[in-house]
């Protein structure tokens, strides 16, 4: 019988995270300031412990997991590895289909392995309250779970449109101590303003980013908290990939592809790092694929620039890939992957050519996350489907090139909070769209030092 599930006893769950920066053959270049000139770790102080700004500015390849932060993930951690092997049967394919299940944690995705670090390193430094922005939920949940365990308490501006969409991610967070409100907001000045353009603006990544920063930045008890895109928050997630690595050398295999979804980076990140460390140090045949929305194409159709990392040029400005700060997603988009920017430490190996971006229609990524279901038995949260997708596709391929290969995909959380959306594509209500052109170049045209 094949081995369908793959675990490890938490005497073997990676005791250390890994910081590609390390390893980049090129280095990251530096965040700018409003003037375009470099900041340093100073600049962060106001909304960020100085543990997290050091993480974010380390050159170490390997960084101390604390002893509390491993005693929070003993929760559900190491995470397990599963075969999709009835998946693979459907699709008659000699490929061997491997999937981390990240969906086991308590919020259900994969963020708490950020949140609970930042809630840990924030509580370590006297913080007592935390604001934070939230797409589909997910990271919203994951530091109200964070917040309630390290007592600090917890504000989240959640991206109107999903705010409506996904009330129960909103109940969670109230179950677990944190205040969730939809953004644009008339709790801060940038949302009153925008509610004021336009009563019924749907909300951006960009725009709940920037009222939470603001909060952050005019209260002197209140830090900020990101749930994707910086260094510190890709690096807390490689715990994922440093797992994967474990589990299936434990039964002697190595992917032939990595596969994970990206909006901001994080979850992609943590199952690819450690595989892209192998490319670079031990020159690895792997092939790794991101995977994002066609109605957010930030990678495959944005720019590699300069740009803010909020709507409102509050954040710090930062080479990334970026379909330009201005950029408002559809509200028919039924994913969370809905920021205008990405992480760049994903940027820079997509860039440097590591890391082969595809884009799919939300019509087809739903196809591949039923297919998954009534296979495997679980629902993939909507961004899941994206790697979803990949995987098959890689699958496909194998079968019509009759060759056996290894796929491994981040199962990056399950879709248990966002059936309204599975309910829309079952009553054929979700539209396929595809970001104009034409919108790309006119928001583009808005970044801050573009020549």
């Amino acid at each position: 019988m094949e081995i369908q599930k793959i675990d490890l006893l938490q005497k073997d769950m990676p005791k250390k995270w890994y910081n590609i920066q390390a390893d980049l053959p090129k280095p990251l270049d530096p965040p700018l300031g409003p003037d375009g000139k470099p900041i340093g770790p100073d600049a962060l102080a106001a909304i960020f412990p100085m543990s997290l700004i050091e993480q974010e500015v380390s050159q170490e390849r390997w960084i101390d997991i604390p002893e509390p932060v491993l005693d929070a993930y003993n929760r559900w951690r190491p995470a397990p590895i599963f075969r999709a092997i009835h998946l693979e049967k459907a699709l008659k394919t000699p490929a061997k289909i491997y999937y981390k299940y990240e969906g086991c944690s308590p919020a259900g995705s994969h963020k708490p392995n950020t949140s609970i670090a930042q809630a840990y390193f924030n509580a370590q430094a006297g913080v007592k309250r935390i604001t934070t922005e939230t797409g589909a939920g997910q990271w919203g949940s994951a530091l109200a779970f964070a917040g309630a365990l390290f007592g600090i308490e917890v504000r989240v501006f959640m991206v109107k449109v999903s705010y409506n969409l996904k009330p129960y991610r909103r109940m969670l967070m109230n179950v677990w101590g944190a205040e969730c409100i939809p953004s644009p907001s008339d709790q801060t000045q940038y949302g009153r303003k925008l509610l004021a353009e336009d009563p019924d603006n749907p909300g951006s990544l960009g725009v709940a980013i920037s009222e939470a920063v603001e909060e952050a930045a005019t209260r002197k008890d209140t830090n900020y908290s990101l749930g994707s895109v910086l260094n510190h928050v890709c690096m807390h997630q490689t715990i994922i990939g440093l797992e994967s690595k474990k589990q299936l050398e434990s039964i002697g295999v190595y992917p032939d592809v990595v596969i994970g979804c990206i909006g901001g980076g994080s979850n992609f990140a943590g199952i690819s790092f450690p595989y892209i460390h192998d490319k670079i140090t031990q020159n690895k045949k792997v092939d790794i694929v991101a995977v994002e929305p066609c109605a957010c194409p930030t990678v495959t159709k944005g720019e590699y620039e300069y740009d803010y990392g909020d709507t409102a040029g509050m954040a710090p400005i930062l080479k990334m890939y970026t379909l330009g700060h201005s950029f408002m997603p559809p509200s028919i988009h039924a994913g969370g992957l809905r920021y205008h920017g990405m992480s760049p430490l994903v940027s820079a190996v997509v860039n440097q050519g590591f890391v082969e971006a595809r884009s799919y229609h939300q019509n087809e990524i739903f196809d591949a996350g039923i297919l998954f279901a009534r296979t495997e038995g679980i629902v993939p949260a909507p961004e899941t489907n994206h790697a979803v997708r990949a995987a098959i596709h890689e699958a496909e391929k194998a079968r019509e090139e009759g060759k056996e290969k290894t796929i491994l995909f981040n199962f990056s959380g399950h879709g248990f909070f966002d059936l309204s959306s599975y309910d829309l594509y079952l009553g054929n209500h979700l539209e396929d769209y595809e970001y104009p052109s034409e919108a790309i170049e006119k928001a583009l045209k808005d970044l801050p030092f573009r020549k």
